[in-house]
């Protein structure tokens, strides 16, 4: 097995930068349009046969250093009794809500065989990829968000509301999420995932102190249990004012948005190994301007004790495959 992205975990320097992109496998890929005109988001998701052929696509198109399951951040819910649902027009929606303490009657204790499809998945992905599999969770945070909001927000009204009106219930919210979260990702690990990234999209709305109280300890306790299975990469949106609470996290990877400098991000974050940063839509501009900001970045990311090249979020749909091939090869060839 190609081993650049594991060595990269580990703080160990390949001998060229290894590289993979956040929601690789997507719609911007001819090869998926093609699945997805056939089957909806959640039968794909269920389907380990096509969840492995869609997580596979980019590895071999691309010829990226890792594959990252193909999944969502909402899956373990179901587990929970959530009901999910996928609409293209207005993304997920989570049912029924928990918006205060009495709601906390409502919650199952995570009953993992339901989402068994995921674990079947990655025991197919491990015989069939030459390239290290990354598995994946919300962080229960971000989980808590869809859980009280009931669906994307730019706001996040309800969940602050619960936070500073019960903020005890909104705690106990927080340690049931978690006890789910920790079950899902060693299940995972014991499936056979290679590296674990914790997805704490939506942290980036908290205060550094509301961070601090009710976010930092879930997911520190969550690595805690993680580390002695696979390497752990903890990306968190708008990171910017959040590197000093990351900092002692001990994940093995901080992945970065690309809000935040990498060179200011590696003395924060006392030089350990990084992931990131480049701005997704960076890719849909010149060719010349695309490759000018990767070297920049892949120069200043030498600071660090190691670098995985990746995005500040996903891929975007409009994004060319060719370029994001292009992109791959010049990362791989690039030599300091």
């Amino acid at each position: 097995m190609k081993d650049a992205f594991l060595q990269a975990c580990r703080g160990i320097r390949p001998t060229y930068t290894p590289v993979w992109f956040m929601r690789q496998a997507g719609r911007y890929m001819p090869e998926y349009q093609k699945i997805r005109q056939k089957y909806d988001f959640l039968t794909m998701c269920k389907t380990p046969e096509i969840a492995a052929e869609v997580t596979m696509q980019p590895v071999k198109i691309l010829n990226v250093d890792a594959a990252i399951l193909f999944s969502d951040i909402l899956i373990p819910l179901e587990a929970m009794g959530f009901k999910i649902e996928f609409a293209d027009s207005s993304g997920p929606k989570v049912s029924p809500t928990v918006r205060t303490g009495s709601d906390l009657k409502n919650l199952r204790p995570v009953e993992l065989p339901i989402i068994n499809f995921v674990f079947e998945t990655i025991k197919i992905l491990t015989k069939e990829l030459d390239v290290p599999l990354i598995g994946f969770s919300a962080s229960p945070f971000t989980l808590a968000t869809y859980v009280i909001e009931g669906r994307s927000s730019k706001e996040f009204i309800n969940t602050k509301r619960f936070i500073f009106s019960e903020p005890e219930s909104f705690h106990n919210l927080m340690e049931i999420l978690t006890d789910a979260t920790i079950q899902y990702l060693i299940d995972q690990a014991k499936a056979g995932v290679h590296a674990i990234q914790i997805f704490d999209t939506w942290a980036g709305i908290l205060s550094p102190y509301d961070y601090e109280v009710f976010c930092k300890p879930y997911v520190k306790k969550i690595v805690e249990k993680l580390k002695s299975y696979v390497p752990v990469i903890y990306f968190c949106s708008n990171t910017s004012g959040l590197l000093h609470h990351i900092k002692d996290l001990e994940v093995d990877v901080v992945s970065l948005d690309w809000r935040s400098d990498i060179r200011d991000a590696c003395l924060t974050l006392n030089f350990q190994p990084l992931q990131g940063n480049l701005d997704p839509l960076v890719l849909l501009g010149r060719e010349n301007e695309i490759f000018k900001r990767i070297k920049n970045l892949l120069i200043q990311a030498q600071c660090a004790k190691s670098h995985i090249f990746n995005l500040g979020h996903g891929v975007n749909i409009n994004t060319s495959v060719d370029v994001l091939k292009k992109v791959v090869d010049f990362i791989h060839e690039f030599r300091f």
